[in-house]
């Protein structure tokens, strides 16, 4: 009877085990979202950002353009400026976020490359990138800021930013159950991919 209690328990945790290790991981799950995207357009909307803010009155279109196994590149227009590519990029079970700004001759910005490292595996719908040191030596204001993504396959896709101890909130909605036409490269996109 021991005996085959400790088969059955035996079994059970096994079956538990492999359970366990074929699960993905939450970031895995977003990321395998984030590839549903690629090669795709959409348009945005502005949900909130300061009255003043340069993207409204634009048209805001995101494209993701380049996907490998572990880095995507998502171009975001907002009318004709194409300065702006997020950068994502699968490090181990964590998912960083950087901002690639561009000048129209494909040279960096002065203020480019700044974002963070998801700190956990985060949700499978939503990751977040709180500032990293670069950014805080890059821009000391921006030491508090909170960038995060949240993704409803087949529904939307937000882009969001919160600098912590002050007002500044900025959030982007897109529409994924509509494709829009493929944009022309961002700036720069022959010298950097």
């Amino acid at each position: 009877m021991k005996k085959s209690l400790f088969i059955i328990l035996s079994f059970i945790s096994g079956s538990l085990f492999a359970q366990e290790s074929q699960t993905e991981s939450n970031s895995s799950i977003f990321w395998d979202s984030l590839t549903q995207l690629c090669n795709d357009a959409y348009s945005g909307e502005i949900l909130e950002a300061p009255e003043n803010d340069s993207f409204r009155g634009n048209e805001l279109i995101m494209h993701a353009r380049y996907c490998d196994s572990d880095v995507i590149k998502i171009p975001f227009f907002v009318g004709d400026d194409k300065s702006r590519t997020w950068v994502f990029t699968r490090k181990g079970d964590r998912i960083q976020l950087k901002h690639d700004h561009r000048h129209e001759d494909g040279s960096e910005d002065e203020v480019t490359q700044y974002g963070g490292l998801s700190t956990n595996t985060g949700l499978a719908n939503l990751q977040m990138f709180p500032a990293d040191q670069g950014t805080s030596d890059l821009i000391p204001a921006a030491s508090t800021n909170v960038w995060w993504v949240e993704i409803q396959p087949g529904e939307y896709f937000t882009y969001n930013l919160r600098r912590l101890g002050t007002d500044r909130y900025f959030s982007i909605k897109f529409d994924l159950t509509s494709k829009v036409k493929t944009p022309d490269a961002p700036w720069g996109w022959e010298k950097n991919k």
